[in-house]
């Protein structure tokens, strides 16, 4: 049978580096001048590809996969340097303050803010300042109306009520039902126009250098985000925003209890009656981001781990099936030329597997979980399929070097007599490993080209606070020209468009 959706083609690499973890003197990471340096980088390294974890704001946790929206730009992503050089900021001291080294997200918290409120405000007195470059702010929002409303009301609101949840907001703006709610957050449209300005002129930048971005989707959306406020209907959630049910996924490697995400599942019903158009919205909206698009939990579309509302572990869950192949059919019919990778990793059933070879996308493998059992092991890359995307680790794993580290010995000894090493060098090892493998894509985290330790590690899953805080240090690539001969030794090289 001919496999639904479009493949990987050809070989190439990729490097996975969010945007907040970029060097700078703001606080965090930002799309301007670092971000260009990092593409050039790239070209020069001979990678085909930029890989970044979702780009939309975030709220407790800090996490990019728990956002208030799924449509909007995170503001502390936007190069201020650039507001500033357009005379709309004065004074960026607050920030230069802030650790260099780590994200500090509680700063940012308390000083981004005010220094867009005075971008804002010089804008709306002289607009001239921005538009020539970015383009007309009021054809921006009426091009972006359907998403960009409701979401600046969703934070006037949030701003009004301290920041709360929307389901703790007084009745009659928790479930949308008075008729004097405030005016939506006007700087917030301001701060979207300026991120979705300055995104396009870096993925502009990047295809000139010869380098795709590769984006995120998280299956799910926050239960505190415009989403699940605006269109309750689509999750299973009670009339007030109790939910029924909860994300997560039952005891795995990463945590002996699961992983109680609490995030709404989806009203399947719905959305299948409503042929998913909010999810074709949602997916046609990211490629305006993205040249490539990672579906995080691909498995769920099959079948989901359902926790009843209440549960303090994802112990007591449920499965329950997914839409299946039908929305992928959905998919094909409305984005036919898009391109996806499906993140199917876990403890998969027979019938994920017949899915994922049913829409043709491929799916994922980790040298990480190559090495703690025998030589039929999914991960290694001899059972490596071409139609994959290899990884030497995640996000959400530890670096290699200090999962090496920390392993048993016989770990350690498989790797080693593996890859015919001493292990003095093992992430290197590990990339030229990945690089001659016969996955038609690889991609290398950039904690793991410069062999750091867990002091890199972006995520620990299970741990509600203390992630997302890792950084480059100013000029810590590695070596771009050895990167370049392991592209050519292995056909990797930058392919002509």
């Amino acid at each position: 049978m001919k496999p639904l959706l479009q493949g990987l083609q050809q070989r190439a690499v990729g490097i996975h580096l969010h945007v907040s973890c970029l060097p700078g003197r703001l606080g965090i990471g930002q799309i301007g001048a670092q971000a260009r340096a990092f593409v050039d980088f790239l070209a020069a390294a001979q990678c085909s590809y930029w890989q970044t974890c979702p780009l939309g704001p975030t709220g407790f946790g800090d996490s990019p996969y728990q956002c208030f929206s799924s449509f909007a730009g995170n503001p502390y992503f936007i190069d201020l340097e650039e507001l500033k050089a357009c005379g709309l900021i004065t004074d960026l001291s607050a920030l230069e303050g802030l650790s260099q080294t780590r994200v500090d997200f509680g700063g940012l918290w308390q000083q981004h803010r005010p220094i867009m409120a005075q971008a804002y405000q010089r804008f709306c007195q002289n607009p001239e300042k921005l538009e020539p470059i970015y383009g007309s702010y009021e054809a921006f929002k009426d091009k972006q109306a359907a998403w960009l409303r409701p979401y600046a009301l969703f934070r006037a609101l949030k701003r009004r009520f301290d920041q709360n949840p929307w389901w703790q907001w007084p009745q009659e703006y928790s479930l949308r039902s008075s008729q004097t709610l405030l005016p939506q957050d006007e700087m917030e449209c301001f701060c979207q126009y300026v991120f979705w300005a300055q995104w396009q002129k870096l993925r502009g930048y990047a295809r000139q250098r010869g380098v795709s971005i590769i984006g995120d989707l998280p299956i799910y959306v926050s239960h505190d985000s415009v989403e699940a406020w605006a269109q309750p209907e689509l999750f299973d959630m009670h009339p007030n925003g109790d939910l029924k049910t909860l994300a997560g996924v039952p005891p795995d490697y990463f945590s002996p209890t699961g992983q109680l995400w609490g995030n709404p599942l989806y009203n399947w019903e719905v959305h299948k009656a409503q042929d998913y158009a909010w999810w074709l919205k949602r997916l046609e909206h990211q490629f305006e981001y993205y040249d490539i698009l990672r579906i995080d939990h691909f498995r769920a579309f099959d079948s989901y781990w359902a926790i009843p509302a209440g549960q303090e572990t994802a112990i007591k869950g449920v499965w329950k099936t997914g839409p299946g192949l039908d929305f992928f059919q959905a998919v094909k019919k409305a984005l036919p030329q898009k391109r996806f990778i499906a993140e199917d990793l876990g403890d998969l059933l027979p019938s994920v597997h017949a899915l994922l070879a049913a829409t043709g996308l491929p799916g994922m493998q980790v040298l990480q979980f190559a090495f703690g059992s025998d030589a039929t092991n999914t991960h290694l890359p001899h059972n490596t399929q071409p139609n994959t995307v290899l990884y030497t680790s995640t996000h959400d794993n530890d670096t290699f070097c200090s999962w090496y580290a920390s392993s048993p010995e016989v770990v350690k000894d498989r790797i080693r007599r593996y890859l015919r090493v001493d292990g003095s060098r093992i992430a290197w090892d590990a990339v030229r490993c990945a690089y001659a493998s016969c996955a038609r894509l690889v991609v290398i985290p950039l904690s793991d080209l410069l062999s750091l330790g867990p002091q890199a590690r972006l995520n620990t899953p299970g741990q509600a606070q203390g992630n997302w805080q890792w950084r480059v240090e100013a000029a810590e690539y590695p070596d771009a020209e050895y990167l370049r001969e392991l592209a050519v030794l292995y056909n990797r090289e930058i392919k002509e468009a």
